[in-house]
């Protein structure tokens, strides 16, 4: 009661302190602050308020309204979502500077600009609740529902059900709901059967794109929490996150600049101009979520995620297309539209000729009864018979169509995708699945790929004296403080050491965690006691073209000035004129000194290590801001030998894709000596072999050649040694220009040109930036050369696997087609009815899609050239084999259609069950055939695919039931042993033939090219 009475007498005061004019001059945070006590003040007036003993008769009700619009919880009193939303996003410098800068909006989320967020559990709980997740809603997936929508539109589908719904109707009323139902009924199922399956396959393709596409998205940012840089997930990010960036990230959410050097920003995501965006301490420190970091390195402050940033917010409404056709679909969908004209022309001629039959009365029913008879047959028959006709015709055009056929593609590329991903490779174009079957050369990194990227400090030079590590101890202090300058200050990387006192832990690129863990455990640097003891003036990063650091820095304590530069060796050997040597004396480097250097860096590179240099010298502060830093006449510090080991398979995978044919070409950026080892090492090179062939060149003399000198020595190239990302790419252009088809891989920001213009690109999922990532087709979630070789190998089964399903395809329609066709002229009837077609229909799509596209990478397909550009999609072999088998079924179905009621004794509709059966079985037999195109032995590997026995099983089940059990759904009689003996028997002569055939030699030159058929020309283009 006492705090009652305390606050009620002093809100009046409170309340005219809130309402001066002098208000004005506070600060934004005691603003907030006071606004908060003012609402706290209001709540305890209302509860603690006087209260009246006396009960009112009429009760009175209070209202008591607060507005707590982008109230935050009281964990974060002093700032809003919207306040450090709208910051950023509209870029709101002076709202900046009223919060005191970075620091004060730091303060405000409760963030350690050293140390980061303390990253317990509930802390990362409260600033979720408060600011959001780094999550953005996505529209929703396409429903089942939609996608057999989609299957109904198919105007086939649609003329069936039409036919299908007469046909019920005036079976029902001739025959009564009991009998009447089973010829339209049976056309509604089977219709039923194949939408469904079609709908449940697009389906789960669909649904396979959207977990692909979670993969993709879930990026690795690195952060600083409780002092300490790791990893996490980018949907792990929260508000108040200290982020460290570097070339090539991504910016993982909306945030202000802390610190760090030469930061450059590409905003064209999400401004669409193309020109770089400098970010800085104190013109523009704003940070946008999406950008990509083009050059320096830098620390940010989250200030605003998911969906309260305007990339989160523009994510929300684009969906993912997987809708996506490859080469290969486009090709086949081609293919599929001219099988299509050629039914349609096949069903209108059976169509006309049944109708002219059936109206001449030139047909007759079950009982020998001519079915037309001018004036005297009913409507309703005449009806009923016409949508007969019309549903057989259509049913022609449903087989004949070769819907199966993209189907098979979306089965294998969906399939190869998954099993792909177990194999640590992403597929994020789906064209390249296919694509990279042609590969004829793949122009590789060395480091991460062909290497274990695990690099550790095996040689240590101090002037021309290699430093063991026992004598570490013997270098003088002051030269020592030099090197510690060189290698803790000039470093994207640091050093973390647990408070526990165990091991440090060091992070940054696999050379920098190297070079800092050898000096802080083997020549005791501290850290921390430099990054205070000294202060950067001026940074120039690293990057691949340069192949160098330096950096401009002034001691505290005397306030000298020092320029320090690390990078490739035989570079900075260039840019000094003195050294150190063991004893620390400075000495002139002369021609002789520096011929000793170049042997002695030659020599390390010849044992494979990476020779990286240190040089530094005292300057004046003279220079302005935006001048460069000095690179001339330094002193040499020192020089380190770096091992990275070859990865255990990386030989094997090479000497594999040379055995399939495609050409290595390894591009790195180290030196010719390094370069040379390795090759070799990985099988690239052979032992001992002379360079007079131009195998080894460097990047620059490759790119002084003239075009047409490097045409003419591009196909011999091996290696390329100090190469730059435009060395890359030139490359690549020059070798698409002769005609190959082209892998790349690559991890940097600058390698995205060359993994764009290749015909296939790969980034490294480890080392790779989030750019190089974007502009590849495939990512190597490993980073190995072993995953190159694997995805090859798929890529190479996803297009054989589809040539298998084109045969069995073609044979099927071709054989369908000539039946129905020759019995519907001569006969005036179609043998296999529309319920039989559609079974046959559902076998060869569906089923033979799912048996024929999941087959698994052989050692055989290795073994093959690469198909290239030019070679055609329907291969001789191809054309032999189905020409074969479809012969062999039209002469044996239209003798039991002629001649089977007298050769097996039966009548019509048995004869008519045996056809039937005799078809089916054929395509059973001939999918043993289909699996092996080019061997003899069909049968081999087939204990380890499953999948093809289990369907071939279900197949034959199926077919038993449709024959004995689903007499009136399917229109058949049951079979003796003898009759199921005899379709077995004639189906299995189907092994033989295919066996014979093979014996039969085929030209080179494409079938079709004899004949010069211009409109068959995209079966064979590539």
């Amino acid at each position: 009661m006492a705090t009652s009475v305390l606050l009620q007498a002093n809100i009046s005061y409170v309340e005219s302190l809130l309402q001066r004019p002098t208000i004005n001059k506070l600060s934004q945070l005691n603003k907030n602050r006071w606004n908060m006590a003012f609402q706290v003040i209001y709540c305890s007036r209302a509860f603690f308020g006087p209260r009246k003993r006396k009960v009112s008769p009429k009760p009175s009700h209070t209202l008591l309204a607060i507005d707590v619009e982008n109230q935050q919880p009281t964990y974060f009193p002093s700032v809003d979502l919207a306040t450090l939303t709208h910051l950023v996003k509209e870029k709101e410098l002076n709202n900046l500077l009223k919060f005191e800068g970075v620091e004060g909006i730091a303060s405000s989320v409760k963030t350690d600009l050293n140390r980061g967020i303390t990253a317990d559990p509930e802390d990362i709980q409260r600033r979720q609740e408060a600011f959001g997740e780094n999550t953005f809603r996505k529209p929703p997936a396409k429903s089942f529902f939609h996608f057999v929508y989609e299957a109904f539109k198919d105007p086939t589908i649609l003329i069936l059900l039409v036919c299908a719904g007469l046909s019920l109707g005036f079976g029902m009323k001739e025959d009564g709901p009991k009998e009447g139902w089973y010829d339209g009924g049976s056309i509604f199922v089977a219709v039923f059967l194949v939408i469904s399956v079609s709908a449940i396959s697009n389906f789960r393709q669909s649904r396979q794109f959207d977990k692909l596409s979670k993969v993709s998205n879930n990026i690795q940012v690195e952060v600083v929490r409780n002092g300490r840089r790791q990893f996490i997930s980018v949907f792990e990010v929260v508000v108040g996150d200290v982020v460290c960036l570097k070339i090539g990230d991504q910016v993982p959410a909306d945030g202000l600049f802390i610190d760090g050097h030469s930061l450059t920003v590409d905003e064209s995501s999400m401004t669409g101009e193309s020109d770089y965006v400098q970010v800085g301490r104190t013109e523009n420190p704003f940070l946008f979520s999406g950008t990509k970091v083009a050059d320096g390195y830098a620390r940010m402050l989250v200030t605003s995620v998911g969906m309260n940033t305007t990339w989160g917010q523009m994510m929300s409404t684009i969906s993912i297309d997987s809708d996506e056709l490859t080469p290969l679909q486009e090709r086949l969908n081609k293919l599929t539209s001219s099988i299509g004209k050629v039914g349609l022309l096949v069903a209108f001629l059976v169509l006309v000729v049944l109708l002219i039959r059936y109206f001449t009365g030139n047909t007759k029913d079950g009982n020998g009864n001519i079915e037309f008879r001018g004036g005297e047959t009913k409507v309703d028959d005449v009806i009923n018979a016409v949508v007969g006709i019309v549903a057989a015709a259509v049913t022609i055009i449903v087989v004949a169509i070769p819907e199966g056929l993209p189907l098979a593609v979306t089965l294998t590329l969906a399939y190869s995708m998954k099993r792909m991903m177990a194999d640590q490779a992403m597929v994020r174009k789906l064209s390249a699945c296919e694509t990279m079957g042609s590969a004829t050369i793949i122009c590789t990194d060395k480091t991460g790929t062909l290497t274990m990227n695990k690099m550790k400090v095996t040689k240590f030079w101090v002037g021309q004296e290699s430093m063991e590590e026992i004598s570490y101890t013997s270098i003088s202090a002051s030269f020592l403080q030099l090197i510690h300058q060189g290698v803790g200050l000039n470093t994207t990387g640091s050093v973390y050491k647990p408070a526990s006192g165990s091991e440090f832990e060091f992070s940054g690129s696999p050379t920098e965690k190297a070079i800092l863990s050898f000096a802080v455990l083997k020549l005791d640097m501290d850290f921390e006691e430099l990054k205070q003891s000294y202060t950067l003036l001026k940074v120039e990063a690293f990057n691949s073209e340069k192949k160098r650091s330096g950096i401009l820095m002034k001691k505290n304590l005397d306030s000298t000035i020092h320029v320090h530069w690390k990078g490739a060796a035989e570079m900075i050997l260039a840019m000094c004129s003195n050294f150190y040597d063991s004893n620390g004396d400075k000495k002139i480097l002369d021609g002789t000194e520096r011929k000793k250097f170049n042997q002695l860096i030659q020599g390390m590179a010849a044992s494979s290590l990476r020779c990286i240099a240190f040089a530094q010298k005292e300057v004046s502060l003279d220079e302005k801001p935006h001048q460069k830093i000095e690179d001339e006449s330094l002193t040499l510090l020192g020089l380190v030998g770096l091992k990275d080991p070859c990865r255990p398979g990386a030989k094997k995978a090479v000497e594999d894709c040379q055995y399939a044919g495609v050409n290595i070409k390894m591009i790195t950026g180290d030196n010719v000596f390094t370069a040379r080892a390795i090759a070799t090492e990985c099988g690239i090179l052979k032992p001992n072999q002379d360079n007079n062939i131009g195998e080894v060149v460097e990047g620059e003399q490759f790119r002084n050649y003239t075009h047409e000198e490097r045409m003419e020595k591009v196909d011999k190239i091996r290696v390329m040694a100090r190469s730059s990302p435009f060395d890359k790419l030139l490359m690549v252009q020059c070798l698409k220009q002769k005609g190959h088809v082209v892998a790349v891989t690559g991890d940097g920001t600058n390698d995205a040109p060359a993994l764009k213009e290749a015909d296939i690109g790969l980034s490294m999922g480890i080392q790779g930036t989030e750019v190089a990532k974007e502009s590849s087709d495939i990512v190597i979630l490993d980073d190995n050369f072993a995953s190159v070789a694997t995805v090859l190998s798929w890529g190479r089964c996803v297009y054989n696997n589809i040539q298998k399903f084109i045969q069995f395809q073609l044979t099927v329609n071709v054989a369908a087609l000539t039946i129905n066709f020759v019995a519907a002229v001569s006969a005036g009837e179609v043998p296999l009815t529309a319920v039989q077609l559609l079974w046959v229909n559902l076998i060869m799509d569906t089923l033979g899609a799912l048996a024929l596209a999941t087959e698994k990478p052989t050692k055989e397909l290795m073994e093959k050239k690469p198909v290239g550009r030019s070679e055609p999609l329907i291969t001789n072999i191809m054309w032999r084999n189905l020409i074969a088998q479809s012969f062999y079924q039209i002469i044996v179905l239209l003798t039991l259609q002629f001649k089977g009621e007298e050769i097996f004794g039966v009548n019509e509709r048995v004869k008519d069950t045996l056809i039937f059966n005799t078809f089916v079985l054929c395509q059973v037999f001939n999918e043993f055939n289909a699996r092996k195109p080019e061997k003899k032995n069909i049968f081999e590997g087939i204990h380890k695919n499953k999948l093809f026995v289990g369907i071939i099983g279900v197949t034959i089940v199926l077919q038993v039931v449709m024959v004995e059990f689903l007499k009136k759904f399917a229109d058949t009689e049951r079979l003796n042993w003898g009759q199921w003996g005899a379709c077995i028997g004639l189906a299995s002569v189907s092994w033989p033939i295919g066996f014979l055939v093979k014996y039969i030699p085929v030209p080179e030159k494409p079938f079709f090219s004899f004949f010069n058929w211009q409109n068959l020309k995209f079966m064979y283009k590539r």
